[in-house]
């Protein structure tokens, strides 16, 4: 929140109210059904609502003016029976409909997290949270909401006013031409009013988005924020998301607003119209009393018809802009696709070829030309100053992203060409920032590896020295908390590393995994690790000279390239660059003979 940053470019570039319909018909196909059957309901639920009044004419022109009780009393039944069947036939097709868009939107709900899941990391990066939550549960929301209710509506009105104005017309001509003349400029001006509904429903959704991102910072953020004082400058930023979120919805409500009054006080100018033609009509013969309350039922019918079409108007721009922003992350690109290679017989051996990478917006490649082979069971510490590459090399081996030119080959196979679900189970991860869930430990540890035994959890705590696990109020059941924030950094360092090592990875990487930690318990995590290591092909990220000493070799990166490769003593006593770099650590002074 403290640096929100700007919407991502898919944002800028939307075409409000546009919403992407073929894109949802697959998840409305299996469901044509339920549609059809509601849609079909529909007319004979207008066909009953317009029946009431042509009673009411009746009983007025019958019964009544002739006296017949008897006859007022089967028409007051038959009103009721007309009454109860349309409440019945629009219960029935809620619950059709409620049902079926429930599933609806489980589903559309279901795939677009897989896609979450399957876009690349650069797509997060450009992409605030608070917008992504807000297009995978306000906007499906909004989308079921409409397709159960709103749809149907909208079309049961526009059927109801369309009939309706038809028996106007063939009932008394003079009064039927009178309002469709009132329609017509009522129509223009909706139609006028919903091309500026669209764009504001658009800006309101994404400053909803703007202020869950907002908050979501701030609330995992609160430590930092309370730590340095700035709760009131928090509180100042969060307040400006809030104010712009508000007045994007006083600009949508008054506009909102102006369409509704419009359409609920055209009812009224329509009775006058209706009430003086009736008169006439009335007073030359040409129609009868009966007649009269008939027109007038009816036309009083359509009070909420039209008074309701503002509202399910403005909703349907509402669910257009909902739909048109959860297309745009289905159309975002995947750009990392699994491949159908399978290595039989992986062993871990790592090669890198002419690796280049370069973020999409940068002048410079991050990395450039790299080349290196690892052998199996082989570690090599990745060495450098701050921006030289390393974190970003270390997630093109998983293929958290991908390389921009060259290969880097597991096995001989481009790890492109491999499934990403074997390559995953090949190289375990721990990363320097390590991510924990909002579940017990043991599920937090047995992420990679479900089917884990008891024993191999117990033997991954220990070469981790996670063992604190067990003093939890619960032991491995206790849940963390979101993110884990109720252990400490090394804690979670180290409980990312126990999980890492329990897939049983043929490569391991380890991107600065022990920074959290002190000196002692670096020391026992870094003997356990010796012995985990032996057949395992270590990547480790170092910037202390105790972690550089768990490799066998050490590749120095200077600026995207690998400028020098030994082992720790050839770097130590030929390359200047890298005594200086590790000459912070106490414990090399002695190799280094007093240098600095």
């Amino acid at each position: 929140m403290l640096n929100a940053g700007s919407r991502p470019p898919q944002l800028a570039s939307a075409r409000p109210g546009r919403p992407n319909v073929v894109r949802f018909l697959p998840y409305i196909r299996p469901f044509w059904r339920q549609f059809a059957l509601s849609f079909t309901m529909a007319p004979i639920g207008v066909l009953l609502s317009i029946t009431i009044p042509r009673l009411l004419g009746d009983v007025v022109d019958g019964p009544i003016r002739n006296g017949d009780a008897r006859g007022v009393l089967w028409y007051a039944f038959l009103l009721l029976v007309v009454g109860a069947a349309e409440a019945l036939i629009s219960l029935i097709r809620r619950w059709i409909m409620s049902r079926a868009t429930s599933h609806i939107e489980t589903n559309i709900r279901l795939d677009l997290f897989a896609q979450l899941q399957r876009l690349p990391m650069s797509f997060h990066k450009s992409w605030e949270s608070g917008q992504l939550l807000s297009r995978v549960m306000s906007d499906l929301g909004l989308l079921r909401r409409f397709m159960s209710f709103g749809l149907v509506m909208l079309f049961m009105s526009a059927l109801h006013i369309v009939v309706v104005l038809t028996i106007m017309v063939t009932t008394l001509w003079q009064v039927g031409v009178a309002v469709l003349a009132l329609v017509v400029p009522v129509i223009i001006a909706t139609y006028l009013l919903l091309r500026r509904f669209g764009p504001l429903s658009r800006t309101l959704q994404d400053d909803t988005g703007d202020a869950a991102s907002a908050a979501e910072e701030s609330l995992h953020g609160v430590r930092v924020i309370r730590s340095f004082g700035r709760t009131a400058y928090a509180f100042e930023e969060y307040d400006k998301r809030a104010t712009t979120l508000a007045q994007s919805g006083i600009r949508r409500t008054n506009l909102a607003s102006v369409l509704w009054t419009l359409l609920e006080v055209f009812p009224s100018v329509l009775l006058i119209v209706v009430l003086i033609g009736v008169s006439f009509g009335v007073s030359a013969g040409t129609l009868t009393l009966g007649g009269a309350v008939t027109f007038v039922t009816l036309l009083l019918s359509l009070a909420w018809p039209v008074g309701g079409l503002g509202f399910l108007l403005s909703f349907a721009r509402e669910a257009a802009t909902a739909a048109d922003r959860v297309s745009e992350v289905f159309d975002a690109p995947a750009t990392i696709t699994s491949g159908d290679a399978v290595i039989a017989d992986p062993r871990g051996a790592l090669s890198l070829r002419d690796v280049t990478f370069q973020f999409p917006d940068a002048d410079q490649p991050t990395l450039d030309g790299l080349d290196l082979d690892v052998a199996p069971g082989e570690t090599v510490a990745l060495v450098g100053g701050t921006g030289s590459g390393k974190s970003t090399l270390v997630s093109l081996i998983p293929r958290l992203v991908d390389v921009t030119g060259g290969q880097i080959l597991l096995d001989g196979v481009d790890v492109r060409d491999l499934s990403l679900t074997q390559l995953r189970s090949l190289i375990g991860t721990a990363f320097e920032d390590p991510i924990l869930f909002s579940m017990s430990a043991r599920e937090n540890l047995t992420l990679g590896r479900p089917d884990a035994s008891e024993a191999d959890i117990a033997d991954a705590v220990r070469v981790a020295r996670a063992e604190f696990v067990y003093d939890l109020p619960w032991g491995l059941d206790t849940r963390l908390g979101e993110q884990g924030l109720s252990l400490s950094g090394g804690q979670r360092q180290r409980l990312a590393l126990a999980r890492a090592i329990l897939v049983r990875p043929k490569v391991l990487v380890l991107d600065d995994t022990l920074s959290a930690l002190d000196i002692h318990t670096e020391a026992e995590v870094e003997a356990a690790l010796k012995s985990t290591l032996v057949g395992v092909t270590g990547i480790v990220v170092a910037h202390r000279a105790s972690t550089v000493m768990l490799a066998d070799r050490v590749a120095m990166l200077i600026e995207g390239r690998i400028a020098h490769v030994g082992t720790h003593s050839e770097l130590l006593s030929t390359v200047p660059e890298y005594r200086e770099l590790l000459s912070a650590d106490y414990s090399i002074q002695p190799d280094l003979g007093g240098e600095a």
